[in-house]
């Protein structure tokens, strides 16, 4: 069985830390970087090996992201899971807090399904690098296209519109109260969008993100409704594969998994911190010109 080394745990942590929030897919960039390198690394980090602990360690990485986002967005949560049960004891819903709530319930049951279905097939047809340099390349393509395709205006001035807040508010409060005007059909389609981030090299905040602003969201607004979609679904992902990490023959790469859960979870905070400002006045577009080009080198140096 291969092994895993605290410079590779750490160096696939700090990796995932940042292209699991990023829209550039953080399955594509596990896969890719590895066949770039290439030699050992290449494989100790095949999630595709028989035998191979990569997989394993993924999800605990996986897992330290999604406490970084539980962490950094916790006011939130806060809210969203008293709105939940307020909801269910009055058997109402009233406030955005519970509508939002009821949203990210609904927004999440069709990845779930699909997740549960299709991972573990999709993971062994197309977790190579050729397909996930094809679909890197996609996903920049599915970028741009929201991007021209978006309502409510284009570039800077629509990326902007959310951006303005009163002195004496809270932005973050005004985000979740303008995300709980979606309906529960809107909601159901854009975490719905998630399944695609099963293809290695789709981005799951990327093409959720995508959705959002096809639905006339905000880049802002659309960027906090992706993170909080994809609280859940990592966590409930990581719960259902984490056993795996408990057994006798993974032992050897607990000691690795926890150095890069710490970069994981550390690299995930930041990304989260600078892209929810990001999108405040930008747009989704330099990510897709990098998907794009990264996927189209990969997939030529790879194979020509």
């Amino acid at each position: 069985m291969s092994s895993l080394t605290y410079l590779e745990s750490v160096g696939v942590g700090l990796l995932q830390g940042v292209t699991e929030l990023f829209p550039v897919s953080s399955l594509g960039h596990s896969i890719l970087i590895p066949a770039l390198i290439g030699g050992q690394t290449k494989t100790d980090l095949d999630v595709t090996a028989d035998g191979s602990p990569y997989l394993s360690v993924l999800v605990g990485l996986h897992l330290a992201t999604a406490l970084a986002l539980v962490v950094f967005f916790r006011r939130d949560w806060i809210r969203i899971i008293k709105g939940l049960f307020s909801s269910i004891r009055n058997r109402e819903v009233a406030s955005p807090d519970q509508k939002l709530a009821w949203l990210l319930v609904i927004s999440t049951i069709p990845v779930g399904i699909a997740g549960l279905a299709l991972d573990h097939l999709l993971r062994d047809a197309l977790g190579k690098p050729t397909p996930a340099a094809i679909f890197l390349a996609l996903n920049g393509l599915v970028l741009l296209g929201a991007e021209r395709l978006k309502r409510g205006g284009t570039g800077r001035r629509r990326a902007g519109q959310s951006a303005g807040h009163a002195p004496d508010s809270d932005p973050e409060l005004e985000s979740d109260r303008r995300l709980a005007r979606l309906n529960y059909r809107q909601g159901a389609w854009i975490g719905a969008a998630q399944i695609l981030a099963l293809l290695p090299g789709i981005s799951r905040s990327g093409v959720t993100m995508s959705a959002g602003v096809l639905r006339g969201l905000g880049h802002e607004d659309a960027a906090r409704f992706s993170f909080l979609l994809a609280t859940p679904v990592i966590l409930a992902a990581s719960a259902l594969k984490l056993p795996e990490l408990l057994k006798p023959e993974n032992s050897a790469v607990r000691g690795p998994l926890l150095a890069g859960s710490v970069a994981a979870f550390a690299a995930g905070y930041v990304s989260v911190r600078f892209l929810t400002k990001y999108f405040e006045s930008r747009s989704m577009t330099p990510f897709a010109l990098y998907c794009t080009l990264a996927g189209l080198g990969c997939l030529v140096w790879l194979n020509f």
